[in-house]
């Protein structure tokens, strides 16, 4: 079932109680006058805030501007496709929130990245994306789908205890700037039995975020899962925390990848990282450290990366090059290990290349090369 109202700007849904709590509010959207087939966004703001304050649970027909605080637990089910619009609305300050259902989310953003280019214009126009979550507690999106988004689908910022489980994200491979979940200044962040397909990073992870939680991912296509780039301002907190394992990347650019600027004044440090079983199929770099992002600069990187492990990396590799550790010649990365790394290039053992680092080994283990 496919769901479009008349208006751009709008888009139903279907609010329920979350925690399996039967609603006890019921707010039919032609008691403040929204009929079909017109922009009904007062309507809908109006049943919004008269559901957001009712102390019981509750079931209305909404808008994409939802913001809290609310009184009691809500859930958002989706059950049909959401052709979403030009500009769609944040979710935002809205604590225990469940988005659910087999919902999909249909960004249209075709046409947005043939006109994107913001690779080569720092001035470029900003294009929406399908989720904006800012400053929620306590919320889970569970079992919907995005797709086509014209910039991230995902947008997370300064969350805490977020939850995404069965989420699964669509674009192709030359979407530029799909990012499938990005997160910055969240705590406390869980992406459980997660499918992502886009055109950038799968998962990228950016200043400020701690205990992150990755678990049963699947990524490809795309650039991998990544933290950073970080560095480039002065303002930036610490990502410290990250626990992945049960990951499989397929026919990515990079698999793991830590990266930070050079030249740039940023100094908050990234700790505390581990990776554990993992599969790569056919990925340019597996696994990766590159603090010189930017190349023929002639400063280093301040950022500091210490306590980084990597276990049970297996796979392939489209590149001799398996595992890449290039740290910063001013602060050298710290307490990095690597255990049971078996990665082939062309059917034999990829290498190990290794600047500013000097990595624990156990278990199997790349040969290493000398750093150009």
């Amino acid at each position: 079932m496919d769901m479009e109202l008349s208006t751009t700007t709008l888009v139903l849904f279907i609010l329920l109680a979350a925690c399996g709590i039967t609603q006890s509010l019921v707010v039919p959207i032609a008691k403040y006058s929204g009929v079909p087939n017109s922009d009904i966004t007062q309507a809908l703001t109006n049943a919004w805030r008269e559901a957001c304050a009712s102390p019981t649970a509750s079931k209305i027909v909404i808008p994409l501007d939802l913001k809290g605080p609310c009184k009691a637990p809500i859930e958002l089910y989706v059950d049909g496709t959401i052709i979403v619009p030009m500009n769609p609305r944040d979710v935002q300050y809205v604590d225990y929130f469940t988005l659910s259902g087999n919902g999909v989310f249909d960004g249209q953003g075709a046409i947005a990245w043939q006109q994107n280019d913001c690779g080569t214009n720092v001035n470029c126009a900003r294009t929406p994306m399908n989720f904006g979550f800012n400053f929620m507690k306590h919320a889970v999106v569970r079992i919907i789908t995005s797709k086509d988004s014209k910039n991230f689908n995902v947008n997370e910022l300064g969350c805490q205890n977020f939850t995404f489980d069965g989420f699964k994200v669509i674009a192709p491979g030359n979407s530029l700037n799909t990012d499938g979940i990005h997160l910055g200044r969240s705590n406390g962040v869980r992406i459980l039995n997660t499918d992502i397909a886009v055109g950038d990073d799968c998962i990228s992870i950016d200043d400020g975020s701690v205990n992150t939680h990755i678990y049963n991912v699947k990524c490809g296509p795309g650039h991998g899962i990544s933290v950073g780039s970080l560095g480039k301002y002065t303002t930036e907190a610490p990502v410290e925390g990250l626990i992945l394992k049960k990951v499989t990347l397929t026919n990515t650019d990079n698999g793991l990848r830590i990266k930070s600027w050079p030249s740039a004044p940023g100094t908050s440090p990234i700790s505390n990282l581990y990776y554990e079983d993992v599969t790569m199929i056919n990925i340019r770099n597996p696994i990766i450290i590159d603090q010189e992002i930017a190349l023929g600069t002639n400063n280093p990187s301040k950022i500091r990366i210490r306590n980084v492990s990597f276990k049970n990396i297996r796979g392939t590799s489209l590149t001799k090059e398996g595992v890449n550790l290039i740290c910063s010649s001013v602060l050298s990365c710290e307490q990095v290990m690597l255990c049971d790394i078996d990665l082939k290039f062309n059917g034999a053992l990829a290498v190990a290349v290794c600047r500013n680092v000097r990595p624990t080994i156990a278990g199997r283990a790349l040969p290493f090369v000398a750093a150009n």
